[in-house]
Order: structure tokens, then C-alpha cells, then sequence
């Protein structure tokens, strides 16, 4: 199997029920911690890319930062959205799974399973 890389931030339940499902099934992904070592905005532009959606669908609306920096105005474009989560990884949505040039985030964590079918 392509190598297996999850964007994992350990606090996260669902983050750590991807991992837990992952290595229930023998695989050991490559961890990502994202909000130690954050993404530049070219690295989320490429996992956009491999997701399939627009930066506003990777944007976590719950946190106090999207608020902060008015990112529910539907006015800012990709680059401007991109360039709020490299600079704040908290807004990027968890758990990702990246396969190759597929990925999904593991909203319900049991997401992931689909790209490993």
C-alpha cells in the first residue's frame, strides 16, 4: 500500500480514533503533528488539491481564531483562507488522511476507512 500519512493533532478524539483505527488494521502512518511543525501555504494548497474541496470546507468555524480574523466573510478568496491557516494550524480541520494523491478527513474518524478500500 502507498505510504499513509495522517495530519494527527493528539488532543483531538477524533484525530486519535484515526490513528487507533489505522493501527488496529497493522498500519502505522506517517504522523503529521501539524500545529507543532505547521503547513505552509503551498503544503495546504497541494492537500486541498488531494481532498477535492476549497479552503473554506478544511476550516475549523468553532474556533475562536476564524472569528478573530472575520474568516465567515465569504468575500476572502482561497489564497487569503490559506494563508489564515498556515498561520494559525488550529483552523485546519482533523484528522486528514493522505494516500497518494487521495485524501479525506476523518470526520466521522470511520471517514478514513474509505480511502483504504
Amino acid at each position: 500500500m502507498t505510504d499513509l500519512i495522517l495530519y494527527h493533532n493528539p488532543r483531538c478524539s477524533k484525530s486519535r480514533g484515526a490513528l487507533e483505527l489505522l493501527e488496529a488494521r497493522g498500519l502505522s502512518p506517517m504522523l503529521v503533528r501539524y500545529l507543532e511543525t505547521p503547513l505552509t501555504a503551498a503544503e495546504i494548497e497541494a492537500l486541498l488539491g488531494k481532498l477535492g474541496i476549497g479552503a473554506r470546507q478544511l476550516l475549523r468555524r468553532g474556533e475562536d481564531e476564524y472569528t478573530a480574523l472575520g474568516l465567515a466573510d465569504e468575500g476572502l478568496g482561497e489564497a487569503q483562507l490559506i494563508e489564515a491557516m498556515a498561520s494559525h494550524p488550529k483552523l485546519i480541520e482533523r484528522p486528514i488522511l493522505v494516500v497518494g494523491d487521495k485524501a479525506v478527513i476523518g470526520r466521522p474518524p470511520e471517514k478514513i476507512l474509505e480511502l483504504l478500500a
